[in-house]
């Protein structure tokens, strides 16, 4: 008799694995589209540079999202994970430009990919300090920081025009609603559609409403092609690079953190000294390619395990096929430019409601993690507290130097890393400290 399939490797229906992939795509679509606006917007970049970059933001997405998914040789976990730009390394890139130029910054790009290389041998001997209590107070941090995202998408920036319009607040509630109500009333695959349902419900509702602007979709040509170093030649600088390569440190506990708590999401077991170098590999080689073609990190996104609890589809074919759909969309211009038009609002709705499902699972890690021994709970406690800070009080640190101040106002690479730092001196170091204590008492005793 045949072993059974784990439903993680279990293939579908083309047509619902498309499906399903699609879902995953409409979500995730806004992150490529918001990090490349904001770069373009930073960086004072003309709209076909823009337009290249977008369509190689979601190229590069999609070829990360196949390497994680179908783990070819050494590289990708085999779990259903997509890759995205965005985030702490964005903020970096952005940061390095604007000091050293866009050539520099693709440079530092490219180096940092290089040093994940050279990096990861020592790392994965540093794994055991990354228990489920380290790894579920990161996965908290990171769910709270996404929810605020997605939140932001919907109320807009305090301080700007139309900051918490209440027709955009009506909008992220009606989207959250839809989802509701579909989750509540279908059952089959209607209900583990529900999430794209009620993005595609918000978008119907906000098109009634008037708020959807079609004029940018019907302009332009036909097929996009990213191009190849589009700021130029890259150069390399080590001194600049080196806010980057500090980040990919977090970056890699981060990774830590993605592969297990998906593992977990789909019920897989895993050896995270084998699978976790495989998932850094999967973002190194794609932030290599993707440095050559003027992106920032490209790092394996959370958003999609929200996604998957969710909907309870499990199986990494899925994530493959959102790979597809976006290498796809990449060389499609109107469709890219068609999914642009889906309101923010609309997006913020249904991201609060996925991020918010990751920030649960971290919450059901550290369940797991013996919370009741006093030292487990310090520990825990003091990582969230500098974690959360810089996002809960954004701009706390801007006094500080730039280059530092970029690393403290990650709240994901500060929260891992006081968890790790705090895990090692009270479970490693305290308890050795006092056993030889005690060894020296006994036989000073005798």
């Amino acid at each position: 008799m045949a072993p059974a399939v784990h439903p993680v490797d279990e293939s579908r229906p083309p047509g619902r694995i498309i499906l399903f992939g699609i879902q995953h795509v409409l979500v995730m679509a806004a992150t490529p589209i918001s990090a490349i606006f904001l770069m373009s917007a930073t960086l004072r970049l003309d709209a076909g540079l823009t337009v290249n970059l977008l369509s190689a933001a979601f190229v590069l997405s999609g070829v990360g999202s196949l390497i994680q998914s179908l783990g070819p040789w050494k590289f990708g976990p085999r779990l259903p994970f997509v890759m995205l730009p965005g985030g702490a390394p964005l903020i970096l890139f952005i940061a390095i430009a604007e000091q050293h130029g866009l050539r520099t910054a693709t440079g530092a790009v490219i180096l940092t990919a290089a040093f994940y290389f050279v990096v990861l041998p020592v790392f994965s001997r540093l794994l055991r300090f990354f228990p489920a209590l380290v790894i579920g107070t990161m996965i908290v941090i990171v769910g709270v920081n996404l929810v605020k995202v997605g939140a932001v998408l919907v109320t807009g920036r305090p301080g700007e025009p139309g900051f918490a319009d209440p027709t955009n607040l009506g909008l992220g509630m009606a989207t959250i609603g839809f989802t509701v109500v579909f989750y509540l009333l279908f059952t089959g695959i209607l209900r583990q559609l529900a999430v794209m349902l009620g993005l595609v419900a918000g978008t119907v509702l906000a098109g009634l409403l008037g708020r959807i602007d079609l004029g940018g979709a019907t302009e332009g040509g036909l097929v996009s092609v990213p191009e190849l170093m589009p700021f130029g030649s890259p150069q390399f600088s080590l001194i600049a690079a080196l806010p980057l390569m500090l980040y990919s440190l977090a970056s890699m506990a981060e990774a830590t953190g993605q592969t297990v708590i998906n593992a977990e999401a789909v019920g897989k077991e895993i050896d995270t000294r084998a699978d976790v170098p495989k998932t850094v590999r999967g973002d190194a080689l794609t932030s290599l390619f993707g440095g050559f073609f003027g992106l920032p990190l490209m790092v394996t996104s959370g958003e999609n395990i929200g996604i998957v609890r969710v909907t309870g589809v499990r199986s990494r074919y899925v994530t493959a096929a959102a790979g597809a759909v976006l290498i796809v969309i990449g060389f499609l211009a109107p469709v890219t430019r068609a999914i642009s038009v889906v309101p923010s609002a609309v997006v913020g709705g249904t991201a609060m409601v996925v991020f918010a499902v990751i920030t649960v699972l971290g919450v059901q890690m550290l369940g797991r993690s013996d919370l009741d021994r006093h030292t487990s709970t310090f520990i825990c406690a003091v990582a969230l507290a500098l974690g959360l800070l810089p996002i809960l009080i954004p701009g706390v640190y801007a006094a500080f130097p730039p280059n530092v101040r970029i690393l403290l106002e990650s709240g994901v690479a500060v929260g891992a890393f006081v968890a790790a730092v705090l895990n090692i001196l009270f479970h490693h170091v305290r308890p050795r400290i006092a056993a030889r204590l005690t060894t020296s008492r006994t036989e000073s005793d005798r």
